[in-house]
């Protein structure tokens, strides 16, 4: 019998030590994540070894998303953007020969023509408010070619907005909606997101008003790629976006991409999918681009676009090319181009410079053929989306500090950026150039050859939103003759727009040859 109880004895004591181990171990992982078991609302957070925040945590040491949420969830709206489009023409029903019957019903096999009413085409999407007086971020697919913008805030107060612009090459809008003290969302800082850290992507998917979902980023700096789609279904081209793994759909484009504090990181844009609904593979804009770009909307209406005059391409693709695949001489001639100029080099991430635009910034700054960019203004660039994200931050007329390896060396050079038309001028909406959506460039000798044409002037880029655009100009036309004026050089063009947007006569009549040499006549109206 007292053998008996030695070993109960025994037992309760391994046990009684057990769960005082388990409690004094529990306790003091308790204190050393920094809150109190006793009080289940009482947050705390995880940093990793330099001190950045992670995630918000429960008591329980679970993510806790609760007040990222909250503080965001006011601010993303959602909008409805309708397009009036034109009357349409149709068959005119056949006549039966009874007109009090064909006035009533009419015959759907007749050959006349008649006009029907035109149906307006309705979509949907998501907008983030960015200041109190009430600008709104968007995609600018959400509301391309809209006549009518509707947003709806959480507390379901509705009201009309107005496009102060768009930039179609980073898929960014900007609205305003009148009035005061409106939720908004802060500013973060998109550059110091790590691959690995929680995000919401803030939303109305489906027309499912105020849905959050939560992911990490899954990588930064993505360049385009195949199956791209806006999170409306239309196909999309990237530069250099924040991937997520948090749920986006069809309706969330131009949504909240927030960091654990709530504040803005990204603008929700697209989504990677073979089926056009989410497949684990979201993109937002980095707030980095996005906030640049309408805050040059806002203060001259036009997007001010700078760059270096480079042709890139990744340093590890470029040593991968293979001439043979070529399908014409001159491609495999240029692959075996870029094949020479990359094989010394040692460097195994960066950007190549390939070639020069015509009047390039960073070849007037002493850059070579075959140098290798790693880092402007001492950021790193491993891609050439990384170095597009790094100049897209900048306006024509700033300075960078361009940091190269040539061969075995290192080399910087100070690059002076310009615009697209080869200067450092300021672009404004009023000028007319912005109007018209447009950039242009002096006609080549070679191009002048092959159109059999002795001047005339080439537009390099249209723009989705401008007049060229509307009017059915395309890139690569040439324009000839503007108000009956012959042009020879691109400064003239833009000149002759800006006198004729300040004119009281605002129409551009245009003539000039397409690509193809068919001869085209346009009329403009820069008073729209």
């Amino acid at each position: 019998m007292k053998k008996i109880w030695k070993n109960i004895s025994t037992y309760v004591l391994v046990a009684l030590v057990s769960i005082g181990a388990t409690y004094g171990m529990y306790t003091y992982l308790d204190y050393r994540r920094g809150y109190s078991s006793a009080d289940s609302y009482n947050y705390g957070h995880e940093f990793d070894q330099s001190g950045v925040r992670l995630a918000s945590l429960t008591s329980d040491g679970y993510p806790d998303f609760t007040k990222a949420a909250e503080n965001s969830i006011h601010a993303v709206v959602h909008i409805k953007s309708t397009v009036k489009s034109q009357a349409s023409q149709s068959r005119r029903q056949q006549r039966s020969g009874d007109p009090f019957f064909d006035w009533f019903f009419g015959n759907p096999d007749g050959n006349d023509y008649q006009y029907r009413s035109p149906q307006p085409s309705v979509g949907f999407g998501s907008g983030v408010i960015i200041s109190k007086d009430g600008y709104i971020i968007t995609n600018n697919h959400v509301i391309d070619k809209a006549t009518d913008i509707e947003v709806t805030l959480n507390d379901n107060s509705k009201y009309t907005a107005k496009l102060v612009g768009t930039d179609p090459q980073t898929d960014v809008a900007l609205l305003k909606i009148e009035g005061k003290e409106f939720p908004y969302i802060p500013f973060g800082n998109s550059d110091s997101l790590k691959v690995g850290e929680w995000v919401l992507a803030v939303g109305n998917p489906f027309n499912l008003t105020s849905t959050v979902t939560a992911g990490i980023v899954s990588a930064k700096g993505r360049t385009g790629m195949g199956g791209m789609v806006g999170s409306d279904g239309t196909n999309q081209a990237i530069q250099s976006f924040i991937q997520t793994d948090a749920a986006i759909n069809r309706g969330n484009s131009g949504g909240a991409l927030v960091n654990t504090n709530g504040e803005l990181v990204g603008i929700n844009t697209m989504i990677y999918s073979q089926t056009g609904d989410f497949a684990g593979y979201g993109f937002a804009v980095p707030i980095s681009i996005a906030g640049k770009v309408v805050a040059d909307i806002k203060e001259y209406g036009t997007v001010q676009r700078a760059v270096l005059g480079v042709k890139i391409q990744d340093i590890s693709l470029a040593k991968d090319v293979d001439p043979k695949i070529g399908r014409t001489e001159s491609e495999r001639a240029e692959l075996e181009r870029i094949q020479r100029l990359t094989k010394d080099i040692k460097a195994t991430e960066g950007v190549l410079v390939a070639d020069f635009a015509e009047q390039s910034p960073a070849k007037q700054a002493g850059i070579q053929e075959g140098d290798v960019i790693v880092a402007i203004n001492g950021v790193k660039v491993k891609t050439s989306g990384e170095l597009q994200d790094q100049v897209n931050r900048f306006r024509p007329g700033d300075k960078v500090k361009v940091d190269i390896v040539r061969g075995n060396t290192n080399k910087s050079y100070d690059v002076t950026l310009k615009n697209n038309s080869g200067n450092t001028s300021v672009v404004k909406k009023e000028d007319g150039i912005a109007t018209v959506g447009a950039s242009f460039k002096d006609l080549s000798d070679d191009k002048k050859k092959s159109l059999g044409v002795s001047y005339g002037v080439e537009v390099t880029g249209v723009d989705n939103a401008g007049k060229f655009h509307k009017e059915g100009i395309t890139k690569g036309f040439v324009i000839q003759k503007i108000n009956n004026q012959p042009v020879s050089s691109a400064n003239q063009v833009e000149d002759i727009i800006a006198s004729t947007a300040n004119s009281q006569d605002k129409v551009l009549f245009i003539s000039g040859i397409t690509s193809t040499g068919a001869r085209k006549y346009h009329a403009v109206d820069l008073g729209e």
